[in-house]
């Protein structure tokens, strides 16, 4: 049996590349450009209906997720987003209200909720899956601060200052340091299917953060172009989100672009490595690889 490679987080170190951060204001060209991503989005597949939340970055409200939401909802499914207002930060307030929310959607439709999760937003799907594993189908999040090293974050150093005028005078490091998200500062994954769009362009989160290591059988790491602001409105974004939410329940497997998203991702230096497994040596006696948790 072919083994798969293991999944591990992007190489890079330090902050996001100074330009990227000058040019985040791109992110409203991305904006202007998603009535071109329209064949894109009409090859996206169609999803069987079941319930999906979206929850907000920082600083965002649920206006942000307008582009996500119209598009879900245009390919079939029950899309919710998380009723909480603007995100102000990881704050007990909100963290504990989500896991109920996904209960309640739960309970309300009978199904598994998947939750899409978009920069800070990701990091609150992750806690509220973690607290209510057995009601989550799937996880998605785009461009996400999911795996914060010991030095802290490395964004870039006006947003850290503005997080810690709107949410917690110390900054991320507060919140981060509560012992209910321990499971998630060790960096244990959950056993749901989980996907972690990131862009080596993101002038907010760099790309080590905004991706895992974790099990191939479960994780992805899946780099698109674009700028942080601009990935709920960017067509090749949006067109992944509904590939992997289209998987049959149980039946998840790890992306693979096809038709005209894959010439897409091509053309713009983003496509997946074209092979999904490593086949094992002849005659060697050498372990196979383990997932890092």
């Amino acid at each position: 049996m072919p083994r798969r490679r293991p999944v591990v987080r992007h190489t890079h170190v330090g902050a996001p590349h100074v330009l990227s951060s000058l040019l985040e204001g791109r992110g409203l060209l991305e904006m202007a450009l998603l009535p071109a991503s329209l064949p894109l989005l009409l090859e996206a597949p169609h999803g069987d209906g079941h319930p999906v939340l979206l929850v907000p970055g920082f600083m965002a409200s649920e206006t942000s997720l307008i582009g996500l939401k119209l598009m879900l909802q245009n390919k079939g499914y029950d899309v919710h987003t998380w009723g909480l207002g603007r995100n102000m930060g990881f704050r007990s307030k909100h963290a504990n209200a989500l896991p109920q929310k996904i209960r309640h959607l739960h309970y309300i439709t009978g199904k598994k909720v998947s939750l899409v999760g978009w920069s800070l937003g990701g990091v609150f799907s992750l806690y509220g899956a973690q607290k209510s594993l057995e009601c989550v189908r799937s996880i998605i999040t785009l461009g996400s601060p999911v795996s914060v090293d010991a030095a802290g974050s490395q964004s870039p150093t006006a947003v850290k200052a503005l997080y810690r005028l709107v949410s917690h005078r110390l900054g991320a490091a507060a919140h981060v340091m509560q012992p209910k998200v321990k499971v998630m500062r060790e960096r244990r994954r959950l056993a749901i299917p989980t996907s972690c769009l990131y862009s080596v362009s993101d002038g907010v989160v760099p790309p080590q953060e905004a991706t895992i290591d974790g099990d191939p059988a479960l994780h992805e790491n899946i780099r698109v172009p674009g700028s942080h602001v601009g990935l709920g409105f960017n067509g090749i974004v949006l067109s992944i989100v509904a590939d992997r939410l289209a998987q049959p329940e149980n039946q998840w497997k790890p992306f693979v672009p096809h038709g005209l998203l894959a010439r897409v991702l091509s053309a713009t230096g983003a496509a997946p490595e074209p092979c999904a497994a490593v086949q094992p040596e002849q005659n060697s006696e050498r372990p196979e690889h383990a997932p890092t948790e």
